[in-house]
């Protein structure tokens, strides 16, 4: 028995699976670019929550506090933290120089005084 060479390649196999892909990739593109399935949402009646501004705390490589981008320090940041509420978010940034006391201080004051959104700005290595 001798075998007979390919001439050609059979492309038809290769052809449905590409079909099938380009159904899939069409299908989700739709979705993608309406955003979505529509959906009809029930509405609330309850009275609009009142959005928290977040309070920025700063400390500076040689250890000065910033509250809100006025010059303080740790024992006037009690004060000026008390008449807040307690869900107000809190953002700490600190310089990467700063001593790893003076964060500690800020942080240990903010979570004594009861705050418990409390969060850290970093920066990607990007």
């Amino acid at each position: 028995m001798d075998e007979k060479n390919f001439d050609y390649i059979n492309v038809v196999p290769f052809i449905d699976i590409m079909l099938v892909l380009l159904t899939i990739v069409l299908t989700a593109s739709t979705f993608i670019a309406s955003g979505g399935i529509p959906l009809d949402l029930p509405k609330a009646s309850a009275a609009r929550q009142e959005v928290l501004k977040t309070e920025t705390i700063e400390v500076g490589g040689d250890g000065s506090v910033w509250f809100n981008s006025r010059p303080t320090s740790v024992e006037r940041l009690r004060a000026c933290l008390g008449p807040l509420d307690r869900a107000t978010p809190i953002l700490i940034r600190a310089d990467r120089a700063v001593a790893l006391q003076a964060f500690v201080d800020v942080l240990d004051m903010v979570k004594r005084q009861g705050f418990k959104r409390v969060s850290l700005q970093t920066e990607d290595r990007t």
